[in-house]
């Protein structure tokens, strides 16, 4: 079989699979709690996010876990949006964004910010014209993926 859907999702690599195996069988304690099974885990993220950090030479408390992108897409937009809405509430992203993006930058409009949807041509690529155009002083985030794995005919009905 030849997959194709990688930016989806992906074949677990085996020395994952090996580190995750003893936390999926034995050491699944809640990392919150205060029980050695609980304290095992926390010990476990910690030490996971001390090797996530030094690998892209960030600190430790820049790193958090998700339980996947959609997850990760949320938290990033909202917690920029909130951080930032003192400075600005005005968010640039396209129409052809993944719905985590997109519904998130709905709600986000329901909350008082406002989003300006960039078009994307029929390769699925920004016009970087009407990007510039779309930046305001208010602007506080630009949320645009770099590749999308599927282009929606659906996207232009924003």
């Amino acid at each position: 079989m030849i997959y194709l859907d990688n930016a989806a999702t992906t074949h677990l690599d085996e020395d994952v699979l090996e580190a995750m195996i003893p936390f999926l069988k034995k050491e699944y304690g809640n990392p919150s709690a205060i029980y050695q099974l609980g304290k095992n885990a926390s010990f476990a993220m910690d030490e996971a996010r001390h090797q996530v950090a030094e690998a892209i030479h960030a600190d430790p408390e820049e790193i958090y876990f998700t339980s996947g992108g959609s997850e990760a897409d949320n938290t990033a937009i909202v917690g920029v949006a909130k951080a930032n809405r003192n400075k600005g509430r005005h968010i640039i992203t396209t129409k052809i964004e993944h719905k985590a993006v997109l519904e998130t930058c709905q709600a986000l409009e329901k909350d008082g910010f406002e989003v300006t949807y960039l078009n994307v041509d029929e390769n699925g690529i920004v016009d970087i014209d009407q990007l510039k155009k779309s930046i305001r002083a208010d602007t506080i985030l630009i949320s645009v993926m770099f590749a999308n794995n599927e282009v929606r005919n659906d996207s232009t009905d924003l």
